[in-house]
């Protein structure tokens, strides 16, 4: 979305859109839709997956210098009210564009391309105009209810300064809608063209706007004082929550050359009968379903956190820590939904179930493998990596210690997240639209109720912890849900064989964190650094045991998917 807080989850992890890597992100939602590629079409596939590669791993590098400034700059209270001001332009943006746009919009936008004697210039332009205006006309609905919806996410509990300091944030921050609703079609156009590397290189320019605002921020009004809901001053919301809004604009500017690229000229044409609005609507419907019902989630995890105390880790902490939980997602999970769906979609088009069955359950026990370790290094050095992260200005060692312990929890969150998106996009393959939003009925309740229910039992120092562990229980919940309807759709899913391997992997990542755990104990700051230089020599030396470890009990358990690797590798070495 913004390089802020929120982003859209509804788009593929190859360049299409709006998929905005390197912004800080916050959602709740399970795995999102995987939905249909818009083919390139400059003959240049691999160039192009390399460079959105490049951009990926950039953006998510300087998304995390930017989450550290964030909170360097506001510390805790205020960061977190700045935070749940973050979350409203992304779930409005989800309900109004998110979704529709890539299930549904970018599908349209390339069949038009191929049937329009135009290659569908003049349908692009009506529904660009159309979607302008609609836009426009939200973001000035929801800027002027601004304090109505702030109120749904902070109650009284939370205290009148913290409130009103979200809606201050909010006027400033809700006019991002507009400008993501225009950066996401834009980034569609271009996509649908062949051209992928701008909307994937685009929010860099948005987080260092941001980076550099959050400078301005530390030079000008200085890290010693404690900032408050209550003592921060005007001009000090004035700089973060427009300097924000400026992120955004350059972003969506920024794409503007591109467009000029691939010979697509923006005139404004108003025909909105002409765009088969009814049918748009029709085909949307499962996913504003989808949306929908994650939204309230969003909202209802929002509302839990501001009223979990100033001391407690809050949103702030609970956006951190989600933000590298997908990130280890991104880089495993994604890539591997992304090589075995083309084969599972072919496979589905020609009734070869067998198939699908075979390619889903290699993707689990691969995604699983591949994870292990990265869930070993997140539980075991969890506050090492929170240390060196976000530690600084206004975050002190106790908050990022803090932070730690939330990331402890997602780590069991990651493994459930991967499986359960992968067998998410086997239904999409198999056309099953519907079926995934009827899941995501049950999945959505088990995780508000699981919300409250650790709201209710756990202190409030934990709340951000309990919250990613209804998260994580929502995603186990909807793995096997999936998995037993899948079982029924397409049969037999050698689940005897993944199983096998779960338990192989299972044992190769406890014997490493066994080990990690020892060796940890035994080095500066005994697993609890107090700076960045502990945190550094435990992550280094952690990291190199977790590997090793795994990596030598794997193979020695014969787990099929190390072995694989390790070989290709060693082939890779020896050329």
């Amino acid at each position: 979305m913004n390089g802020g807080l929120y982003r859209s989850k509804h788009a593929a992890p190859d360049g299409r859109p709006p998929m905005q890597e390197g912004v800080t992100v916050v959602s709740v939602d399970g795995p999102a839709p995987g939905e249909e590629r818009a083919p390139s079409e400059d003959g240049s596939t691999t160039g192009q997956s390399a460079i959105m590669a490049v951009g990926s791993l950039v953006s998510r590098i300087i998304g995390f210098v930017r989450n550290a400034l964030i909170g360097m700059a506001l510390g805790g209270a205020v960061g977190n009210a700045y935070t749940s001001a973050q979350f409203l332009p992304g779930q409005i943006y989800e309900l109004l564009l998110g979704g529709v746009l890539s299930s549904v919009l970018i599908p349209l936008l390339v069949r038009r391309r191929k049937s329009d004697a135009d290659g569908g210039e003049e349908f692009t332009r009506k529904l660009l105009s159309f979607a302008v205006v609609m836009l426009g006309v939200a973001t000035v609905l929801v800027v002027a209810a601004a304090s109505l919806i702030t109120a749904i996410q902070a109650s009284g509990d939370a205290g009148n300064h913290y409130r009103d300091l979200v809606t201050n944030f909010a006027y400033l921050i809700l006019p991002i809608i507009f400008f993501t609703g225009v950066s996401a079609l834009i980034g569609a156009v271009l996509n649908v063209r062949g051209h992928f590397a701008a909307p994937m290189w685009a929010p860099i320019l948005n987080n260092i706007v941001v980076i550099a605002v959050c400078g301005v921020f530390l030079l000008v009004f200085g890290a010693e004082k404690e900032l408050t809901p209550e003592n921060i001053s005007p001009a000090q919301i004035a700089l973060m929550g427009g300097g924000t809004l400026l992120g955004m604009v350059v972003q969506t500017v920024g794409l503007l050359p591109a467009l000029r690229k691939v010979g697509f000229r923006w005139a404004w044409r108003w025909d909105p009968r002409s765009l088969g609005l009814r049918e748009i609507g029709n085909l949307a419907g499962w996913m504003l379903c989808y949306v929908a019902a994650n939204q309230v989630a969003v909202f209802a995890v929002v509302r839990i956190l501001n009223d979990s105390g100033d001391d407690s880790p809050g949103a702030l902490a609970f956006n951190n820590v989600f933000l590298l939980m997908m990130m280890a997602h991104g880089i495993i999970g994604v890539s591997v939904m992304t090589a075995l769906l083309p084969k599972m979609s072919a496979a589905a088009a020609e009734g070869r179930y067998a198939e699908i069955s075979e390619d889903l359950s290699r993707g689990i026990k691969l995604v699983t493998a591949a994870l292990a370790p990265i869930v070993v290094v997140y539980a075991v050095l969890s506050d090492p990596i929170a240390v060196f992260l976000f530690q600084g200005g206004r975050i002190t060692n106790a908050d990022a210690l803090a932070m730690g312990t939330v990331l402890t929890v997602a780590a069991f969150a990651v493994v459930p997240l991967s499986i359960s998106f992968l067998c998410t996009n086997a239904f999409y393959a198999l056309q099953g639209n519907k079926t995934v939003a009827l899941i995501n009925l049950p999945v959505v309740a088990v995780r508000i109720g699981a919300y409250f229910a650790f709201a209710a039992i756990l202190d409030e120092a934990l709340t951000a912890a309990g919250m990613t562990a209804a998260n994580g229980i929502s995603y186990l919940l909807s793995a096997l849900i999936s998995l037993s309807v899948l079982r029924r759709r397409i049969g037999r899913l050698n689940l005897g064989s993944v199983f096998a391997a779960l338990c192989k992997v299972t044992v190769a990542a406890g014997v490493a964190a066994g080990v990690a755990l020892l060796v940890v104990r035994l080095l500066p700051g005994s697993g609890a650094p107090d700076g960045r230089i502990e945190a550094i020599t435990q992550l280094a030396v952690g990291g190199v045991v977790i590997l090793t470890v795994y990596l030598s009990v794997a193979l020695l358990l014969r787990v099929a998917e190390v072995s694989q690797v390790v070989a290709m590798v060693r082939r890779k070495i020896s050329r």
